[in-house]
């Protein structure tokens, strides 16, 4: 029986048409057609300019080709390799754009989008880029693995601290930066050494990167480094690499001081009353901020009412003010392994703001009701006051759900069920599981790592943030449905759809694996990813091929111009539930309260330059992040050198393989020059062929026993041999 054609007589829109179209030329590499006739082939609906415009699209993307009369054709690998790979040739006068990523030698990579081959710049061709700039860099060379190039330009400074240790001469002193990712040589005037002594470890701003004709960086001493452990120092300078900082200017510290403990009956007044109705966070064991509460309570008619509680953080945090000013350039609170530095000072993260219980707290609220189905009938957003009953962490609330004598087990049994309902329609209607390991630290009193371990999901955790998702989905659709004429400027939370390109290499490779990616449509491909992550649950290999899929996934960000999220299959995302972490929730408090009952509208061009700049500190703070547990992880490993263990192969670069080591789920490499062959990484870097015997492939995924040869803790590097 022939297959009945499910796009015929449709009409569809932009992405999913230019999914179906690209479908089509994958299946039909040879076929030469234009729009008239894929319109015809593919017995759709939509009129012919529709069908030209993701023509056009397609060959800007490299998808397709031209072939003369109005005709199009699959671009081969082979020929967009060529227009990608080859790039500027040797001497060119052609400047390319990319980002600066230093090696332990002191040389770096600039790695530039769109361009397959990451190029090498020798240290002394660098002209004071450091990791992480932007910078314009000229192709001087091609030939072995990377082509070699050297910065003619520093287009963005990404480093406006360093740390390191001061070394003190006649005329000034220089700081030798602790991070070997930089090569700055930095000069301090004697009147900006702030007390420092030869040898000791600093904090520099920077303050004068020089020019072309005098390239002599300034800087002055911030901050001396006296009695902090090895363990705190590592921590402070992932700080400082990244862009942040553990101290508040004086001027907020201030402001922050001159705020009452007590909540006003005035300020009582304005607002809903909660605090009789069970109310209670569940948290992490270690969190010291309480930023979301739930309250619970059935009406009269039966119905459950379930509030979402989040800090009022505007309340205290005012528009222009030296702390609002500080909250926004930080944008984020930093998590690493053993610490949290805050968007906001203590006072107001761990105490003001904080839901702690057994006290009064200020709140804005989104009040959920539920019929007896479990089926959302209403919504309620405003400011409000809540009084906490209980601090349950993860663990303790999961143990009250299973027991049936535990503290308000009849509650969390139907709050955890409504959230199941909720789960379970998300997943409907095409929300991707992305599931990955999170690892968690056994840490000494002098915090160095004993164990490892991946952190347990359990049902609170997701009781909670199917509740979150719900109050950040339903806040996105008042604001942007509130005014169906004019839209009402906001801040979303965006995620694109994934990378095509990419995933079409992806799912050749993953055909080894008999894994099938169908990219026909956006939920097609959703439904891919979700069938592989069931599969992740229980196979490592499957776990890594589900991060490689995770990979070809656009970045989520914050925009005003709202695309949804594709990720969560959600037409309205925002952040409304951490302001006290996260400076896009403030700015959506603001929004909101304001268009509660009249419309506002924000200047869009300024919320959209704040929406890119948070975006940015979002970034850097995952990156000090990962730098934080990738340092444990060295560090665990360096007390197990010459040990054996099973390991994953888990990525490819041109110099050689990166391994998963399965029991610690550190992450080492085994340079190509340890190995008795020479291989060459493929396009995409998914595996890498042996020159000599091309029979002989190292893939992604490959299972591999290794032996720990040596730690860098300085690079937070880890090499390895094979075994077997």
């Amino acid at each position: 029986m022939a297959k009945r054609n499910k796009l015929k007589g449709k009409t569809f829109k932009p992405d999913l048409l230019k999914s179906f179209i690209f479908k089509y030329f994958l299946k039909n590499p040879k076929k030469r057609m234009d729009a008239g006739s894929l319109r015809k082939k593919l017995k759709i609906a939509n009129p012919k300019p529709d069908l030209v415009k993701v023509l056009q699209l397609l060959v800007k993307e490299n998808a397709i080709r031209g072939v003369g009369e109005r005709k199009y054709v699959l671009k081969k690998k082979s020929e967009e390799k060529s227009d990608r790979s080859s790039g500027p040739k040797a001497g060119s006068k052609k400047l390319l754009t990319g980002r600066v990523d230093s090696i332990r030698s002191g040389a770096a990579y600039i790695i530039i989008e769109d361009y397959d081959k990451d190029i090498y710049v020798h240290e002394r061709h660098l002209k004071s880029a450091v990791n992480g700039d932007i910078v314009e860099v000229e192709i001087k060379h091609v030939g072995g693995k990377n082509p070699e190039g050297r910065v003619r330009n520093i287009v963005k400074r990404n480093t406006p601290q360093i740390i390191g240790t001061i070394n003190i001469g006649k005329r000034h002193g220089t700081i030798t930066p602790i991070s070997k990712k930089i090569n700055l040589e930095v000069f301090i005037k004697k009147d900006k050494y702030k007390n420092a002594k030869d040898g000791d470890r600093v904090i520099v701003n920077i303050t004068d990167y020089g020019n072309a004709e005098n390239p002599t960086i300034w800087g002055e001493i911030d901050k001396v480094i006296e009695n902090m452990s090895e363990h705190d120092f590592t921590m402070e300078s992932i700080l400082v690499e990244n862009g942040f900082s553990s101290d508040y200017p004086d001027a907020v510290l201030k402001e922050v001081e001159k705020f009452e403990d007590k909540i006003s009956q005035e300020e009582i007044d304005k607002r809903r009353d909660f605090r009789e109705i069970l109310t209670f966070t569940i948290d992490p064991d270690t969190a010291q901020d309480f930023d979301d509460a739930i309250s619970y309570q059935v009406l009269d008619n039966g119905d459950t009412e379930v509030g979402v509680h989040i800090a009022d953080v505007t309340h205290f945090l005012k528009p222009n003010t030296a702390l609002d000013k500080e909250a926004f350039e930080r944008s984020t609170s930093v998590y690493l392994v053993d610490r949290c530095i805050a968007m906001l000072p203590e006072k107001l993260s761990n105490v003001l703001c904080s839901l702690n219980p057994n006290v009064d707290r200020l709140v804005f609220s989104a009040v959920f009701t539920f019929d007896t189905k479990h089926k959302l009938k209403d919504e309620w957003y405003g400011k409000s006051v809540i009084h906490s009953d209980k601090r349950f962490t993860y663990e303790s609330a999961q143990e009250s759900l299973n027991d049936k004598d535990g503290l308000y087990h009849e509650e969390l049994t139907i709050v955890n069920k409504i959230a199941h309902k909720l789960r379970k329609e998300k997943f409907k209607k095409g929300a991707i599981a992305f599931e990955t390991d999170e690892v968690k630290f056994i840490l000494d009193e002098n915090k160095k790592p004993t164990g490892v371990f991946v952190k347990e999901r359990l049902d609170t955790h997701l009781l909670v943030e199917d509740f979150m998702l719900l109050a950040n989905r339903k806040v996105a659709e008042y604001v942007s449905t509130k005014n169906k004429g004019q839209k009402i400027p906001f801040v979303y939370r965006i995620h694109d759809l994934p990378d095509l390109d990419r995933l079409v290499d992806l799912s050749l490779f993953m055909q080894d694996f008999d894994v099938k990616l169908d990219l026909s449509t956006p939920d097609n491909i959703t439904k891919s990813f979700n069938d592989l992550s069931a599969k992740a649950r229980t196979d490592d290999k499957y776990k890594l091929l589900m991060m490689m899929a995770i990979r070809t996934m656009s970045k989520a960000e914050y925009s005003t111009d709202n695309i949804g999220h594709y990720g969560l299959h959600f037409d309205y995302y925002t952040h409304f539930t951490s302001p006290i972490r996260r400076y896009s929730d403030v700015l959506v408090h603001r929004i909101l309260e304001k268009n509660l009952e009249k419309d506002h509208y924000a200047d869009k061009e300024k919320l959209q330059m704040q929406c890119v700049h948070i975006s940015k500190q979002e970034r850097r703070a995952m990156e000090a992040e990962r730098d934080s547990i990738k340092y444990k992880k060295a560090e665990y490993m360096a007390d197990h050198i010459g040990e054996e263990y099973d390991g994953i192969v888990s990525g490819m670069i041109e110099r050689g393989v990166f391994i998963e080591i399965s029991e610690t789920k550190a992450e080492g490499m085994i340079p190509f020059e340890r190995f008795k062959n020479n291989y060459t990484v493929q396009s995409g870097r998914y595996k890498a062929i042996n020159d000599d015997n091309r029979k002989d492939v190292l893939k992604m995924g490959d299972k591999i026993r290794v032996k720990v040869i040596s730690v860098d803790l300085g690079s937070k590097q880890i090499e390895l041999e094979i075994i077997d």
